[in-house]
């Protein structure tokens, strides 16, 4: 059976390799039409003895799944009256267009005219209340506890990350690591979620200047795994192509990283995030090490795919492939990015094409191409792959829930799980949780000053998809307004 699997695995995957652009040719064998087999012969295949029989009676039985429209105001009454007014304050300020783009400029600005006290009380009760859980130990059980009461699963994310001219030192980097350890303490040690999650950006650990010194390197050269995780152990390796100072502080790195990875394992699932493309490949190829270390039980590293990047179906295809050659569970976070501007301006400014894909349709095509090649493999070995729907499109939810219907793949099995931020596509998270489908919030925590960038990206990204916000703004209006004709019959 082991062998039946990997073949309708190679298959899949063929499947999706010649239906698009890839970085890896299929091998000779798969380039032989003999062998060339269809989506059809591939579900066929499945149907007659390679899929799991409880998935194969539930195709031949089960209807698809209810429809989700998310048109349905009534999901935000679990929220205060004041909740709903600053939502939709906030949304509204979003969906100004001069404000979005200079918002980091305005925010430095009141800052200096108000002071560090004066701005903090200013901006608490608004955007920082909508998009983070609080600073203290407190606040943030409190936000953690009517989330679940919800039943929605908190996904804890220390917004701490580094660009390029922003390295802060050794010291940093170590205050950087016990933020993290006390995120994979506070994720395991609450009952806030059966199943816990945690977000981690490399950049918080490791320089971005390195990162991406190893992302020119890679595109020479291939790292072995096998070095990574003998580094993140303690052995002295030294890495070709690095100055002695760089290696030094990359085997610093890489044992700060493990030190995440050995408090996590059994414990909180850690999801790395993909940064810019620039130093994606460094940042991949760390995650790939902590995976071949930690997931080769379960599934407890995640990488990030990025599908607004024209090349993001074939690096998880080549992923996929990884992690088959090198025997370790593969955790998915598919999301469709976060900084598509920063990408467009600086490939312009470098005459560079473009890595981002041309238009919003060819974003959603590979977002679900992606998606679909996920919940195939999924659906016959759920407990090798997991994936974390991470988006905010209506779409893409839809069409995952469909896939999951005609695949067989159970709502709570823990192998496909939803995602969206905290205080943004409440409607899609509440309906989703209360058909039972396991969803996760990303729950960014920490001062005001120290989760600025954060929120000046979220101002950003919800410009992008400011028709969703538009929706969940409308909805957020049906429900203000019903409970003021509720509360004006009451008082009459």
């Amino acid at each position: 059976m082991k062998c039946v699997n990997r073949l309708v695995t190679d298959r899949v995957l063929w499947i999706y390799e010649t239906s698009g652009p890839s970085r890896r040719p299929p091998s000779a064998m798969m380039r032989s039409p003999l062998l060339r087999p269809s989506l059809h012969h591939f579900l066929s295949l499945r149907l007659l003895g390679t899929a799991a029989p409880k998935a194969v009676e539930r195709l031949a039985a089960d209807a698809l799944p209810v429809a989700l429209n998310f048109e349905d105001p009534s999901a935000f009454r679990v929220k205060s009256f004041g909740e709903l007014l600053r939502a939709l304050g906030v949304f509204q300020l979003c969906s100004v267009p001069v404000l979005v783009n200079n918002c980091g400029k305005l925010m430095s600005v009141a800052r200096t005219l108000l002071g560090k006290r004066g701005f903090a009380l200013f901006l608490r009760p608004s955007v920082y209340a909508q998009f983070v859980a609080g600073e203290s130990e407190g606040e943030i059980t409190h936000s953690m506890e009517k989330m679940s009461s919800l039943g929605l699963r908190p996904m804890l994310a220390v917004p701490i990350e580094e660009d390029l001219g922003e390295s802060t030192g050794e010291r940093r980097y170590n205050d950087n690591l016990a933020s993290m350890l006390e995120c994979v303490d506070m994720s395991h040690s609450n009952a806030w979620s059966k199943d816990p999650m945690m977000q981690l950006k490399i950049t918080a650990l490791l320089s971005p200047e390195l990162c991406v010194k190893l992302s020119t390197l890679l595109s020479e050269q291939q790292y072995d795994l096998d070095l990574l995780v003998r580094a993140m152990d303690g052995e002295p390796i030294s890495f070709p192509g690095l100055q002695e100072s760089e290696n030094t502080h990359f085997l610093c790195g890489l044992q700060r990283l493990n030190k995440v990875g050995e408090a996590s394992a059994n414990k909180v699932r850690v999801l790395v995030d993909a940064e810019y493309t620039y130093m994606n490949p460094a940042l991949s190829l760390v995650t790939m090490a902590m995976m071949k270390k930690f997931n080769q039980d379960g599934a407890w590293i995640w990488n990030t795919y990025q599908c607004y990047l024209k090349e993001s179906r074939s690096l998880l295809l080549e992923d996929v492939r990884l992690s088959i050659s090198e025997s370790f569970c593969l955790g998915v976070k598919l999301v469709r990015g976060a900084y598509m501007d920063k990408e467009r301006k600086l490939a312009n400014s470098e005459g560079c094409s473009e890595p981002v894909h041309e238009s919003w349709e060819h974003t959603n095509d590979s977002y679900n191409g992606s998606l679909d090649i996920l919940l195939e493999l999924i659906s016959r070995d759920p407990q090798r792959y997991r994936i974390i729907v991470a988006t905010h499109n209506e779409e893409s939810v839809r069409r995952a829930v469909q896939r999951m219907g005609e695949l067989g793949i159970d709502k709570d099995g823990g192998s496909v799980c939803f995602g969206q931020l905290l205080g943004m596509c409440d409607h899609v998270s509440l309906t989703l949780a209360q058909q039972g489908y396991l969803v996760y919030k990303s729950v960014p925590y920490g001062s005001v000053d120290n989760t600025l960038p954060y929120l000046v990206r979220r101002a950003q990204e919800n410009r992008t998809v400011l028709q969703g916000i538009r929706k969940e703004r409308d909805l957020l209006r049906l429900e203000l307004h019903r409970r003021l004709r509720q509360g004006l019959r009451q008082g009459s």
